[in-house]
């Protein structure tokens, strides 16, 4: 049988295709090679941890004396090399997990420090510094800080250095691993391990604290391996594979853990309430799944910023550089072309692929926001979504995808729909 899954395409973009399945093939090579690395460390845990049928049944009420909640939670810390995690579901988001995580540590008159620049949108709904919100760190008296980055969306160390010298109020430093709606590079594991040793170096009290959303798993290490003393992520994003239908991780010391913990449930009870009932069962399939899942998402990336290139499109990161997160932006530069290219994207979805997305108000953000996603979970960015704010330069955000195959698919449909119609 002669087949081709181009066939409908125009024979010039069908051209460029196979000229970039070509070129990325080594590439896509290596990513195999990172998903081995990670699920044998994956596999290794739940052997043992000897995890059984009996884990898998969660617990109702009050959730106490819960040993499957216990094990997977003793996974999580084995594979982020920590000494302790909370992976529940009564975490609403990544947001939620990173509020909880820095409420939990920050007190009045104390300084959050944002080293990596300014934090995302929801981020600074939270502190206070954008929106008009009861519960703000900004309603509490806490302090915030952040360095610009420089103009090559790196890091400004001496600036960076001498604040963390002079502001003797600094109780956490803050890194976002993830671009966020940035037009920066987001930052690998090896920059951020950087990162760490100037906060040891100048700040030593400080709580250094990574933001991880979108991170777990696109590399074969992690922030954690290299001093950071508490970090959190989505369970919907990376670590859940697309199985996962809520909840979040966090993951670092012990102490600060049982911190996250008293603060999301009681004093008294922390980490030992919180009932499982519904959960547990995705929460271990979907992270024995996530190695592998985020590899299909990691090929998608790839594909994606090389047919986008190869259309003169600005990408970022490029289809060759070091990946360390599931996410690829491109730049249309006017809002038309990016409203039309994440149309196609939902119009290529398996859910809601009759609907066109409208630029809208959403809470949490400034601007309006233009989103595609087509997925089971809702707000699932580990399955092929994209989503960007209407303001210059007009980057659209393409996260995810459960399989390389579908990526390719609605990522040609949209270069065809938007370039060739």
């Amino acid at each position: 049988m002669n087949f081709s899954w181009k066939k409908d395409l125009p024979e010039e973009l069908q051209n460029k295709i196979t000229k970039v399945e070509k070129m990325i093939a080594p590439r896509l090579e290596e990513i195999d090679e990172q998903v081995l690395y990670n699920q044998q460390r994956v596999l290794n845990l739940f052997r043992e941890n000897r995890v059984g049928e009996e884990d898998l049944m969660g617990s109702t009420g009050y959730g106490y004396d819960d040993p499957g909640r216990d094990k997977i939670e003793k996974i999580y810390a084995g594979y982020f090399k920590a000494d302790d995690a909370l992976v529940r579901s009564q975490l609403a988001s990544g947001t939620h997990a990173i509020t909880t995580s820095l409420f939990s540590i920050l007190r009045p008159n104390d300084t959050l420090y944002y080293m990596t620049g300014m934090p995302y949108d929801t981020i600074q709904e939270v502190i206070g510094i954008a929106g008009d919100n009861p519960g703000t760190m900004k309603e509490y008296g806490i302090n915030f800080k952040y360095t610009p980055l420089l103009d090559n969306g790196d890091v400004d160390f001496d600036a960076a250095a001498k604040t963390l010298q002079e502001d003797k109020s600094i109780k956490v430093v803050a890194l976002q691993r993830s671009r966020g709606y940035a037009v920066r590079d987001s930052f690998t594991v090896i920059k951020i391990a950087e990162m760490i040793k100037v906060i040891k170096k100048y700040a030593p009290n400080a709580v250094i604290f990574v933001d991880n959303c979108y991170g777990e798993f696109s590399e074969m290490e992690e922030p954690t391996f290299y001093g950071a003393d508490l970090m959190a992520g989505s369970l919907y994003k990376n670590a859940g594979a697309g199985i996962v239908k809520s909840g979040a991780y966090i993951v670092g010391r012990q102490d600060l853990v049982e911190g996250a913990g008293a603060r999301l449930t009681v004093p008294g009870a922390g980490k030992g309430e919180g009932a499982t009932y519904a959960y547990l069962r995705d929460f271990y399939q979907g992270f024995f799944m996530a190695a592998h899942t985020t590899g299909e998402a990691l090929k998608g990336t790839v594909f994606t910023a090389a047919l986008l290139e190869e259309m003169g499109m600005s990408v970022s990161p490029k289809w060759d550089a070091p990946r360390t997160d599931i996410v690829q932006t491109v730049s249309f530069g006017e809002a038309d072309p990016m409203v039309k290219f994440c149309a196609a994207i939902q119009h290529y979805s398996p859910m809601n692929s009759f609907v066109d997305p409208i630029p809208s108000h959403q809470d949490g953000y400034e601007d309006d926001v233009v989103m595609a996603s087509g997925s089971f979970t809702e707000g699932s960015t580990i399955e092929l979504s994209s989503d960007g704010p209407l303001r210059p330069p007009y980057s659209l955000y393409i996260q995810g995808g459960l399989s390389f195959a579908h990526v390719k698919i609605a990522i040609a449909q949209a270069v065809n729909e938007t370039f060739y119609q």
